[in-house]
């Protein structure tokens, strides 16, 4: 074990690295062998960050525009990339494949990144808690392969997996809060990792924001002395100024959106949908290659996506030894505030009001009362229902389940000071024995199994077919809610023609709301009229979606459209010159 420490000290962040490295292939197998042409899972939200790293080598290298000016989808209004989130951390480290593998190798190689960066940020951080190596190294073997991180990246959420900077973000503010003396390195450590939250999901960074705000306010409460220490105070401003930068450019496209009146709050009943169960974070993954079919079959599993907070068993047990041996461990105070994070993550993932099994717990009422209020039951309310009713800008989100991302990071951390404890008890060859067993356990408690789904990604004929017509043409799909499917998004790239739809799940633009009833009604004079206004020059129909296909042939030959080609599943259109 000494020899191994030796080589492992000499070289470690390389070994590390290329650790975390070979883990991710065998993790994600057997994606590395198909880098450059498919993405794990089915075609969603994945293509659209594909389009949109496509779209920022074309804005920034091929046509020099400025990126998050997307005047060609929602055409003629326009649209912004603040409708949603635009990682322009992970696009960055995507940028230099496309130029290797293009667009597709790129975005499997920023997830990649996602998985041995997160690793290895736990790593360094339990490292300089802990000063064990081993345990480091198990704790970023938990955090790096969360079963959150798997279900974010199979559905394609670039942004939602980089869950890489929360490990180098809090090493840096546990060092800021806790040291007595002045230094640049955790300011800058803490200060840039915020940043780089921020330029990664505007979601984990208003999050991650709230959850600072408590944690330094329980801190406080702890240490009462600091209230008033000046050269605390200087420290953690120090550390939210080397963030502004890096907040402002991510935030600039939202704030301008906000201040149009873009970013509506959300729905109450929606977000009640998007709250976690208790049973979420002790639940296994629907994707484990031994028990998910099990766990899928037995519980409410709909919502799996945002629902995969499970903090896993090996990591759950180490740190509840770690708060059992907290005084031999000589880090009470650290693990206090790990506790208290983990519970004020957990409350608020839990929305706003207790769910069980993906189910809203409400309690009987009185009679008396019950026709008094014109209602049976009532909802069991949580924190979260007055934060969304009060607090600033806490309505423009939708699923607050991410707010469990914080436990598993506050739990992965305290599993590797659990692991220290245990690996320290051991002696000689043991402690090598004990660490492979957990790794292994590890391992056995969170792999998903080979993946068996995968999606190519390539343009429809249609799109090739427009690409070659001449003009700027705008084009528009039917039936009308294929005009938010991710796949036609990434067809613009291809055909480079204006689009009147765009990825509008989250906010509806206002012309895409205002049009929809008469688009619905397609073919229809209203739809045709409407199109002419917005001057549309192509208009595809996918034969697939309709059944009644020879009525909707004649009823646009009716209205005057003239069928220019047929294009694959696609009929096109155009107007009577």
């Amino acid at each position: 074990m000494k020899k191994t420490a030796k080589i492992l000290s000499k070289w470690s962040t390389l070994w590390v690295l290329l650790y975390f490295t070979a883990m991710t292939v065998v993790m994600t197998w057997p994606l590395v062998t198909r880098m450059g042409s498919s993405m794990v899972g089915m075609v969603g939200d994945n293509i659209y960050f594909v389009w949109m790293i496509g779209w920022f080598k074309k804005a920034l290298f091929d046509i020099g525009v400025n990126p998050f000016n997307i005047w060609f989808l929602n055409y003629p209004q326009g649209w912004s990339l603040a409708y949603t989130e635009i990682t322009q951390a992970n696009l960055a480290i995507a940028m230099p494949f496309y130029f290797i593998g293009g667009e597709v190798f790129a975005y499997n190689m920023a997830m990649m990144f996602t998985f041995v960066l997160s690793g290895l940020g736990m790593y360094l951080w339990v490292k300089k808690l802990s000063g064990r190596w081993d345990a480091a190294l198990l704790a970023g073997t938990v955090y790096a392969f969360l079963p959150y991180h798997f279900a974010h990246f199979r559905i394609g959420h670039l942004n939602l997996s980089g869950i890489q900077w929360f490990p180098f973000y809090f090493m840096g503010l546990w060092d800021v809060l806790k040291r007595e003396d002045w230094s640049w390195k955790p300011v800058l450590i803490g200060g840039i990792a915020l940043g780089l939250i921020a330029n990664t999901s505007m979601y984990y960074f208003y999050m991650t924001a709230l959850v600072s705000v408590f944690l330094v306010v329980v801190y406080l409460l702890m240490n009462k002395p600091l209230i008033k220490d000046w050269a605390f105070w200087k420290r953690v401003l120090a550390l939210v100024l080397v963030a502004v930068p890096l907040v402002m450019l991510a935030a600039f496209p939202y704030v301008s959106l906000l201040t149009q009146g873009g970013m509506p709050d959300r729905n109450m009943g929606i977000v009640r949908k998007y709250s976690a169960s208790p049973l979420d974070f002790f639940l296994p993954s629907t994707d484990h290659f031994l028990w998910g079919t099990w766990v899928g079959q037995n519980f409410s599993r709909d919502l799996w996506i945002e629902a995969t907070l499970y903090v896993g068993l090996v990591s759950g047990v180490l740190a509840v030894l770690a708060w059992v041996k907290r005084k031999e461990l000589k880090k009470e105070t650290l693990l206090r505030l790990l506790l208290w994070g983990t519970l004020l993550s957990i409350v608020l993932a839990m929305g706003t009001d207790l769910h069980w099994n993906e189910k809203a717990v409400e309690i009987a009422l009185p009679t008396g009362l019950a026709s008094r209020l014109g209602r049976d039951t009532l909802p069991l309310v949580l924190p979260g229902y007055f934060l969304f009713k009060y607090f600033p800008l806490y309505a423009k989100l939708r699923a607050l389940m991410r707010f469990g991302v914080f436990a598993l990071v506050f739990v992965s951390a305290a599993g590797g000071l659990g692991a220290a404890w245990l690996l320290e008890k051991c002696k000689g060859k043991r402690q090598a024995a004990v660490l492979v067993l957990l790794l292994a356990l590890v391992f056995v408690d969170f792999y998903p199994g080979p993946y068996q789904q995968f999606a190519q990604v390539q343009a429809r004929p249609a799109d090739y077919w427009l690409a070659e017509q001449p003009g700027d043409g705008a084009w528009a799909q039917f039936p009308f809610e294929l005009q938010e499917d991710q796949e036609h998004i990434y067809g613009q790239l291809i055909n480079g023609k204006p689009f009147l739809g765009g990825f509008f799940n989250a906010f509806p633009p206002a012309q895409y709301r205002q049009i929809m009833p008469v688009m619905n009604t397609f073919p229809s004079e209203e739809s045709v009229e409407q199109l002419k206004l917005l001057d549309i020059t192509y208009i595809l129909v996918d034969q697939t979606y309709y059944d009644n296909m020879e009525e909707v042939r004649q009823t646009c030959e009716a209205l005057g459209l003239v069928l220019l080609t047929e294009s694959g599943n696609d009929l096109i259109y155009g107007f009577e010159q």
